[in-house]
């Protein structure tokens, strides 16, 4: 050895037996495995903390952020995968699953047109444009494509009846009133008058106006009345302007029967109560209404699609449209079998 090391160890180890010297040796080798097992723990919170900003949910998701701490980092593969929390056989896994672009543009253009429709009535209108996809399969790439529609803040409601209110077996057997209100972006008041008949679930009318009186309502129940004809049966609530001398006048001399509900019990009223959840969540809050005619144009084109375009899951996923023209073939065949 040189004169150089020799001195360097008598000023290290002078005065130290052997077994001082081997255990000091020791000491030496497990602080610097500390050290090097403190900088990479440091490294490793501080490569966390670069990736607070992804959601690590996923295992796609997973596979991206080892791959960036390989990249950028100079990661080993094993340290990275234990780091994100996933097997190094996952990181390595390829998928033979075909990616369905074709499908997933269509859905992602679907979800943006009906921006309210969940995956189930997607898959109805995938189905009716021809597309076979099953619906597990869809519902997963629902769920990849993060399309998942945002429940609403509920609002306090009166209890509901559990009891089921009998269906109506033909058109014009029951129809169905409520009113709705909503705001112009000035702050002005509107109320809408919803009538839907409960057999095919079609929208009669939707009539829109700053006020509306038992007069105006009468008005519209017989101008509905002159393109359908009169129901045997109409079921509403006990407002004001449905209990009012001029709409009692209009049930007897129309000779229609009308129930009222029990009042707080809206649920004995579910059909148009559950369409009235439909035009806010699809419609009043969509839009921005700036005048009362633009509040009825932008409603009456809503009704109309809600009539024609969409499905409905208690009418097999048939629109209201479709539903009362098969129910009308139906009708006119058992009258031939006759």
């Amino acid at each position: 050895i040189s004169d150089a090391t020799f001195y360097t160890w008598r000023k290290k180890y002078g005065g130290m037996d052997v077994s001082d010297a081997k255990r000091l040796k020791a000491l030496e080798e497990e602080n610097a495995k500390l050290k090097r097992l403190l900088a990479e723990q440091m490294m490793d919170v501080s490569t966390l903390r670069e990736m607070l900003n992804k959601k690590l949910l996923t295992p796609g998701s997973r596979r991206k952020a080892v791959s960036w701490a390989i990249e950028m980092k100079d990661y080993s593969q094993r340290r990275a995968c234990a780091l994100v929390g996933i097997a190094p056989r996952v990181f390595r896994y390829q998928s033979s699953r075909p990616d369905d672009a074709g499908l997933r543009q269509r859905l992602r253009d679907l979800s943006s047109e009906r921006r309210r429709f969940g995956y189930r009535r997607l898959h109805l209108l995938l189905r009716r444009e021809g597309v076979a996809v099953n619906w597990k399969k869809l519902y997963r790439i629902y769920r990849e494509e993060r399309l998942t529609v945002r429940k609403r803040g509920g609002r306090k409601r009166a209890l509901g009846t559990r009891a089921p209110m009998a269906i109506p077996q033909d058109p014009n057997q029951r129809w169905s009133l409520d009113f709705m209100s909503d705001t112009l972006v000035d702050g002005r008041r509107f109320r809408i008058l919803c009538v839907i008949d409960d057999f095919s679930r079609q929208c009669l009318a939707t009539v829109v106006d700053n006020s509306i009186s038992g007069e105006r309502a009468a008005r519209e129940l017989d101008a509905i009345a002159e393109r359908r004809g009169y129901p045997c049966m109409v079921v509403s609530d006990n407002g004001t302007e449905l209990t009012s001398n001029a709409m009692l006048a209009w049930q007897q001399n129309r000779n229609v029967e009308w129930h009222y509900i029990a009042p707080g019990k809206p649920m004995q009223n579910g059909l148009v109560e559950s369409f009235n959840g439909r035009l806010r969540d699809e419609c009043l809050n969509e839009h921005l209404f700036r005048s009362y005619r633009h509040a009825r144009q932008i409603i009456e084109k809503w009704r109309i699609d809600y009539n024609l375009n969409r499905p409905h899951t208690s009418l097999d996923g048939l629109t209201p449209n479709e539903f009362a023209t098969r129910s009308a073939m139906d009708h006119n065949v058992n009258r031939a079998n006759l």
